[in-house]
């Protein structure tokens, strides 16, 4: 493909999510090896088969009017909220840039989920006549790229992605390349997503993709141990702050990292399960490692996909193996999902920030629930301290679609 003519950097990180409502809260706890799952607290789960999740505490007045709060869905909520931390973080007041360089570009996997329940209920209860007239917009993935567009009147590239769980790792790709290509000087890029419903539990848990640990919520997300019995959801946001870097530079932005790769592949082999050997998954590694320019010796650490399920973890695994050689062998892993639980459309847009956290600090963040591994990597159980000059972030979807990452330190 044709090489990025501008290199686009990170500026600002906002996240909402079961860690905190902070990039730096997330950071604190994932050095501590918390868990953000607990048995579900918005609704009473006794009668489904799953109770536990990666819930977020959020009063989106905070972040948002009460008015606008009413007419619009909980992910739009955390959306928001992100992206105004984001902002906040890079110092970056939209007033004083050219807004018609400057886009919004916020993905969800499902939507309004919470919308589509209430409303459901309404017209089978109430008659249709009492769905809301907010229904639709309250519902529709791209609300929450929108609404951040017209709270801050962004003019630029104004959009949003919805791929399943590579969702938020395909809006930052995207909005890197938006930039890379000269179309925006800035972007709000990431994914937001609330799906803790009894539907959304039920329709996972029917098709035996998560944890029934009940019992054990905070040892339920297990990536790469023997005991995996499937991933736990979880609920959040992430926004992340891109620029080019002559824009960061002419500003006097503190810059954070750079991304420096982006692929993407599909399995082209099953709905909902990964390709057995992770071929898919290998294609779209090996291509943000081309677009970088590394090789696989230059990477340090790897935020893995690895949700917790039996087939998925393997076949990430496998493509690891692959794509790395025999590099891997010196490659710290760990998975975010361990603590948060699996966020779908936003998980690739935290987990990029866990990588940029990871170059930034110098410490590989810990897998939990992971000392009875059967998958041979080089896990890391605790904290690393070691120098990250380099950090791959993999997203993988139902449907077979696959993302990646590559960040690395800024050197001007």
């Amino acid at each position: 493909m044709q090489h990025q003519k501008t290199r686009v950097v990170i500026t600002g990180m906002g996240t909402i999510s079961p860690l905190g409502n902070s990039a730096q809260a997330f950071h604190e706890a994932q050095l501590q090896g918390k868990s953000g799952v607990r048995r579900i607290q918005r609704f009473d789960p006794s009668d489904l088969p799953v109770q536990i999740a990666g819930e977020v505490d959020l009063n989106p007045q905070d972040h948002m009017d009460a008015r606008d709060v009413k007419r619009t869905d909980r992910f739009v909520h955390m959306g928001v909220a992100a992206a105004e931390l984001a902002l906040q973080d890079a110092k970056l007041n939209p007033e004083d840039t050219d807004r018609t360089r400057f886009g919004s570009l916020i993905g969800s996997a499902i939507g309004g989920m919470d919308t589509w329940e209430s409303q459901s209920r309404n017209a089978w209860e109430r008659g249709v006549s009492r769905v809301s007239p907010f229904f639709i917009p309250m519902l529709m993935a791209n609300a929450a790229s929108s609404h951040v567009a017209i709270r801050y009147g962004l003019q630029g590239v104004a959009s949003s992605v919805s791929t399943a769980c590579t969702t938020g790792a395909d809006a930052l790709g995207s909005a890197y390349r938006a930039i890379g290509f000269g179309e925006a000087d800035v972007m709000l890029a990431g994914g937001t997503e609330a799906i803790i419903t009894p539907l959304v539990i039920s329709g996972f848990s029917n098709m035996k993709a998560l944890s029934r640990r009940n019992n054990e919520p905070e040892k339920a997300s297990r990536p790469f141990s023997a005991q995996r019995d499937g991933f736990v959801l979880g609920e959040g946001a992430a926004v992340l702050v891109l620029e080019s870097l002559e824009h960061a530079q002419a500003r006097g932005a503190t810059i954070l990292a750079e991304i420096v790769g982006f692929g993407r592949s599909a399995d082209a082999h099953h709905i909902t399960e990964p390709h057995p050997e992770g071929s898919g998954a290998l294609l779209a590694i090996r291509a943000a490692l081309k677009e970088s320019g590394l090789k696989p010796e230059d990477i340090q650490y790897i935020n893995a996909h690895a949700t917790s399920t039996p087939v998925g973890d393997k076949a990430e695994a496998m493509a690891l193996r692959s794509a790395f050689g025999e590099a891997i062998e010196n490659i710290w892993v760990s998975s975010t999902k361990s603590m948060t639980g699996h966020l779908l459309g936003a998980a690739g847009s935290i987990e990029a920030i866990a990588c940029v956290q990871a170059i930034q600090s110098g410490i590989v963040p810990p897998s939990i629930n992971a000392e009875d591994a059967d998958i041979h990597l080089k896990i890391a159980r605790e904290p690393i301290k070691t120098e990250v000059h380099t950090a791959l972030s993999n997203s993988f979807a139902f449907g077979g679609l696959n993302a990646s990452l590559i960040f690395k330190r800024f050197e001007a």
